[in-house]
């Protein structure tokens, strides 16, 4: 019989010895250097990078891809995750390392309803998370306000605010978490409510009451809402309503085999995505009945991956219970940072939800399985509406862009704070602005980066292909 290999040794140092390891960090790979950005010589190709990741995409989904990615500079960087990666791989590191998100824009915080109910401000999408520098996340966040700032036209000089205002809340909110006992940060979450009162005193009383009005309607969003906007009554049968190409039944894709051999596939992945969940959820899940399943078109960059939205009922029609299951393919980190320790790519996402959110899904599951088409592949499973509520960035002012900035900016820190090093990280921050700095000049380099990157696949992909 196999040996199970031994839990690896857990060397534990002291506080004045880790805080030693982020000063070193600093010496190292001092702050400032951290804003710099000089794309070199042989750079990859920003057209070749997205192309490559859609080898593996569903063909006829992926021309919706690029109608979302390009419809604005900040829509092309919500897509552009791969590229951001293989940018950041050549430069210097703090080897300060964490659990990265591995995709923190801003549109992928926001707000949900926590096991208890309330509801609670946390990042909320990690199909790129895995192991890196933590530095890392801070650039993209921070990118991504500068390239908000600008979409929404706001001044160079407010736009280059939201930036400095999120590294500086990092930075600030990293060293009271240094501070704090390891139980103490591992429960410390942001609540809507508290956030609401900690923050809307920035606020004009217009825009609290938006904001307000964004946080209700998201609040509402769950599955008795997806029911009655996503199904209809067929022969007294519930039946999860056709949007194609959005959202297509399984009865009615193309996909070469026989749709009941799908459905027969379907239930028996359930099956093993049961076994993922600790036992009292599994048997909370065993009490629903699946009825019909859909595959749905999800996100930005992540489109053309295989996503499906299963429809389950619990003791009658008004107990309905909507899961989605995405597809979860090696995260752009890996490639630079590592190789994720899960042989599952569903299970490195569930994981790395659980270390960097205040509060899971219950649901929150995996599995791995040969599809239908042959092929081996990975998904995670959650639910699909929980109360979320997300970033009105279109209508955002600068105000609440600059409050919203400085939420994101403690939220990121409280997750890295959970799963790396605080006292290393605080240590090689520490209590001056420099970091900040260095950071709101990398974000302004690299918005104009994206810039360019965005008008080079978009004349890209309007240029037809050459004919032999």
């Amino acid at each position: 019989m196999a040996q199970s290999k031994s839990p690896p040794v857990v060397v534990h140092l002291s506080a004045a010895e880790r805080a030693s390891r982020g000063r070193a960090a600093r010496k190292a790979v001092p702050r400032a250097s951290q804003g710099a950005w000089d794309p070199p010589a042989t750079r990859a190709d920003p057209t070749s990078l997205l192309a490559a990741q859609e080898t593996t995409r569903v063909p006829e989904l992926v021309p919706i891809r690029h109608e979302r990615m390009l419809s604005s500079p900040f829509a092309f960087y919500r897509g552009a995750a791969v590229i951001m990666a293989a940018d950041l791989a050549p430069t210097s590191r703090s080897g300060l390392l964490v659990q990265c998100c591995g995709d923190a824009h801003l549109a992928n915080f926001g707000g949900f309803s926590a096991p208890d109910r309330q509801v609670v401000f946390d990042i909320n999408d990690f199909d790129e998370t895995s192991r890196g520098p933590f530095e890392w996340d801070v650039k993209r966040l921070a990118a991504s306000f500068e390239i908000a700032a600008r979409s929404r036209g706001f001044t160079t000089k407010r736009s280059s605010s939201m930036a400095l205002n999120v590294v500086r809340s990092y930075r600030q909110s990293m060293l009271q978490f240094a501070a704090m006992s390891n139980l103490d940060v591992w429960y410390t979450r942001l609540d809507v409510a508290e956030a609401m009162q900690r923050w809307s005193g920035q606020l004009s009383a217009k825009d609290r009451a938006r904001v307000e009005r964004n946080i209700a309607k998201g609040a509402g969003k769950d599955s008795l809402r997806a029911f009655d906007r996503l199904t209809m009554q067929v022969d007294g049968q519930v039946q999860i309503v056709n949007d194609p190409p959005l959202v297509v039944r399984v009865d009615d894709l193309a996909l070469g085999v026989d749709p009941a051999e799908v459905k027969q596939w379907i239930h028996e992945r359930f099956r093993e995505y049961r076994r993922s969940l600790q036992p009292d959820r599994r048997h909370l899940l065993e009490g629903y009945e699946l009825v019909d399943v859909a595959r749905k078109v999800v996100g930005v960059g992540s489109v053309g991956t295989r996503c499906w939205i299963v429809l389950l009922q619990g003791k009658d029609d008004g107990d309905p219970l909507f899961l989605q299951v995405k597809e979860a393919e090696a995260s752009v980190l890996e490639p630079h940072a590592g190789k994720s320790d899960y042989a599952s790519h569903g299970q490195r996402v569930v994981e790395g939800q659980r270390l960097l959110q205040s509060a899971s899904d219950i649901l929150l599951g995996w599995f791995r399985a040969t599809s239908p088409d042959g092929v081996e592949r990975d998904y995670y499973v959650r639910q699909l509406w929980d109360g979320k509520i997300s970033a009105d960035l279109e209508g955002m002012s600068a105000e609440v862009m600059r409050a919203y900035a400085e939420m994101c900016g403690w939220t990121l820190a409280r997750g890295h704070a959970r799963s790396g090093d605080r006292i290393a990280i605080a240590a090689y921050l520490g209590t001056g602005d420099t970091f900040d700095r260095a950071l709101d000049d990398f974000a302004v380099a690299y918005a104009e980066q994206n810039e360019r990157d965005y008008d080079t696949v978009n004349t890209s992909l309007a240029t037809p292909a050459p004919t032999g």
